[in-house]
């Protein structure tokens, strides 16, 4: 079995203080971290994925440029490519990542199967290229981004475990309830470690 890692958009604007802060952000980014130094080694693939919007646009009706968001299907200005809010959280050491992913460019994206790499290599090709028959995904946010990846790698055919320990969503009962959509999906959630 061969296993990767998903670290969805642990992003300035994703955690505290945040265009779309989440409570807990800053939390998972320096969890993660921890648990790269212990565990790197066990993964053939650590995928961080990054929202990474197109500036001055709605990004294909994604962001709310005229009229306020519905949290829905349309949010605050986030993750403009090159900004601060973009970037990783100073708390994710990313030195271990062997991918980055940027997804959300010029449209709506949530999953990181969404995104490709600078070379335009996509997730799916990525994962199967190193022959990923496992994931554990990690990220923000729980009820948004991190469901999403999670399901496309199910409906990808591969097993996957939410380490909920290191995941943060918007609001408790969404998260709560993406969690129990993962798991009824055949998703495993598991602690950290």
């Amino acid at each position: 079995m061969t296993r990767a890692l998903f670290i969805v958009d642990v992003q300035n604007d994703f955690t505290e203080g945040g265009a779309l802060g989440v409570a807990g952000g800053d939390a998972v980014a320096a969890g993660i971290t921890a648990h790269l130094t212990e565990h790197a080694g066990e993964y053939a693939v650590i995928v961080a994925s990054r929202d990474w919007h197109d500036a001055d646009s709605d990004n294909g009706g994604h962001i709310a440029l005229e009229g306020p968001p519905d949290f829905v299907d349309t949010w605050p200005v986030h993750c403009v490519a090159g900004t601060t809010g973009a970037e990783y959280d100073p708390g994710l050491d990313t030195s271990a990542v062997t991918v980055h992913v940027k997804k959300g460019q010029g449209k709506p994206a949530y999953s990181l199967y969404e995104g490709a790499t600078d070379d335009g290599e996509t997730v799916a090709a990525l994962l199967a290229a190193h022959g990923v028959t496992e994931v554990d995904v990690t990220g923000i946010a729980t009820d948004h981004c991190v469901r999403a990846s999670a399901l496309d790698a199910i409906e990808h055919g591969i097993h996957v475990r939410v380490l909920t320990g290191l995941v943060a969503g918007v609001a408790p009962e969404a998260s709560d309830a993406a969690l129990a959509e993962l798991a009824h999906a055949g998703a495993e959630l598991v602690g950290a470690a």
